[in-house]
Parts: structure tokens; sequence; C-alpha cells
């Protein structure tokens, strides 16, 4: 489960391109524990807390030391995505108290202006702050416990021809120097602000490419249910992984069920919009606490979503998909 704590971000990535601004009917505390352990109760085993930015959340740490119980029906793993400029070292910490597993943080170049341009920032100086902030969260995180050589710290970058793609044996470079495993990441059609062209995309392929001619790749495949394809580098340091929902799909075994900061449900990153199960009458207090489940259940077992397979057909393309910052990415 993908639970959206807030559709507010501190950064206007383009291809994500935020509101800036929560929807109405935000979900409570109390709301989203009963629509995880819904979840649970259904079979759910990781949950995953995104946004826009989590940390602009005031009740992360809350949740998290509220959803603890719910390891002993069967919630085994508890992570969170962050691009990191708000994750002090006092912030990691108190994640890591509280119970969060993995954190993955975002950086999409080493230098001042490839961040700029991929972060919506003004100037390559506000990129160099920015990028400065990622590295210490790196090691604000790595210090409280997060150990990248267990998998509880890894980097994602989204990869858009023209504006990034030099940046990717950079970014391998500087994981391979601080022992995480890179996840490179295809640009996609997500939401309906970003422009998306077939022609920005720079494949898994194509990257893999350009890492193993300076340090040879040796494939470690896709683990079931998985969104990535691994690569372990040739000399033993570290290795790489690849999201490529564009250029080789993985709709046929996707498990993940996303829900928005305001209760809508939905089975796939690229929905339509209104095409979501709105969670809030089952949530209502005068309904049976089954309803939720139930609600859960039927959306689940209905779910018939194959949008990155049928991609090049014209009949597969909604007229508009849900915005990324409300899906939580």
């Amino acid at each position: 489960m993908r639970l959206s704590l807030t559709a507010r971000c501190n950064l206007a990535c383009p291809y994500c391109r935020p509101d800036g601004e929560e929807p109405p009917g935000l979900l409570t505390l109390e709301q989203r524990l009963r629509v995880i352990a819904a979840g649970v109760a259904l079979g759910v085993n990781s949950l995953r807390l995104t946004g826009g930015e989590p940390l602009l959340h005031p009740q992360l740490t809350d949740l998290l030391q509220a959803v603890q119980p719910l390891r002993r029906d069967g919630l085994k793993d508890i992570a969170l995505t962050s691009n990191g400029l708000l994750l002090t070292a006092q912030r990691a910490e108190a994640l890591r108290a509280a119970g969060l597993d993995r954190l993955t943080l975002s950086l999409d170049g080493t230098t001042g202006a490839s961040v700029a341009a991929m972060a919506g920032l003004a100037d390559s100086a506000a990129g160099e702050r920015a990028l400065e902030q990622v590295l210490r969260a790196i090691e604000h995180a790595r210090d409280a416990g997060f150990d990248p050589a267990q998998g509880a710290l890894k980097l994602n970058a989204v990869i858009q021809k023209g504006l990034n793609d030099e940046q990717v044996l950079p970014l391998a470079q500087l994981c391979r120097e601080r022992g995480l495993e890179l996840r490179l990441i295809e640009y996609m059609d997500v939401g309906n602000r970003n422009g998306w062209q077939p022609a920005d995309v720079v494949t898994a392929a194509e990257m893999v490419r350009t890492i193993s001619e300076r340090w040879p790749l040796e494939p470690q495949g896709r683990a079931g249910h998985s969104t990535a394809n691994r690569w372990r580098y040739g000399d033993g340091q570290g290795s790489v992984a690849m999201v490529a929902s564009v250029s080789q799909p993985f709709c046929g075994d996707c498990n993940r069920l996303r829900v928005t900061a305001d209760g809508i449900a939905y089975t796939c990153l690229f929905a339509a919009p209104g095409s979501g199960v709105d969670l809030k009458p089952s949530l209502a207090a005068s309904r049976d606490p089954a309803d939720l489940q139930a609600t859960l259940g039927q959306l689940w077992q209905e779910r018939a979503d194959r949008y990155s397979e049928e991609r090049s057909t014209a009949a597969a393309r909604p007229a508009a998909h849900a915005e990324m910052a409300y899906l939580g990415g």
C-alpha cells in the first residue's frame, strides 16, 4: 500500500508539477490507521508513506508509531519516499525510533544546474543548496541506522532526455562512492502537466548500456512484484536498479494499491481522474468497520489495469491521468 500523506511539496519537479495545495477532505490520522489496518487484514504486508513530500506532514511520526501494532497482524515493512530537503539528523533519528524500516531519497543530478532543472528551482545556486541538503540527508539517514547495505537506504533519480541524461554516470559514481543502490527511473507520462513525449524517455536499456561501458554490470533480474530490474557491478561495488515502466512494463504482477491524501484508492499510477474509489463513505463513524475492508477487497478483485502494457495504442490512452502529486509517485 502506498499511502499519500499530503499533496504539498517544497519542490516543483517538472515531471510531477504539484499544485502546492491540499485537496479538500484530507483523511485524519485515525482514518489513515483504519485504511492501513483494512489493507493489512486483506494481505498488505508493506506500507510506503509518500506525498507530495511526506516530511511536510505534521503527524508523520505519530502515524509511524500508531501503525506498529499492525506488525502483529502481518505488516512487515514500512518505508518512506522523500526528497530529503527536510531530513535533519534529528528528524532521521525520530523516524527510525518511531519504527520506519526503509527510506528512499530522491536526487536527479549531481550539479547545481541539473538539480535546479529537475527540481524546478530558480538557478544553479539554488540547485547547489538543494544538492548539499540531500547529500547531508543521506548521511543523517545512515547515522540514524538506515543501512544501505541492508537495503534500508536508496536513492531515486528520474532521467529525462535533454534535461539530465548526462547525469547517469555521475549519479552512478556518487552512489558507488557512498554505498547506495541507485534506482534510475524512466520519465513517465503521469498526470497531465509535464508535457510527456516518448522522445523524452531515456530507456532503461540505454542507461544500463551507458553505465556498463564504464563499470560492467551483471543482471540480477526483477523480483516478483518489484518495480525494478537490478544489476550488480562486476567489481562488487554495489548495485543499480532500473524502473522501466515505459519500455519494460510490469503490469502483470503489479501489486500496488495507492491511497491519496483525501482517501481515494487507485490501483494504477496511470489511472484516469475519477476512476478511483472514495473510501470516506466507508470510513464514516456510522458504518460497520467491515465495509471498508469489503470496499478495498472489491476494488482489488475488479482491477484490470494494464496501461503501461497498452500505452502504444491510442485506445489505451485515457483523456487524462490523475496527478502524480496526489497518487504518491
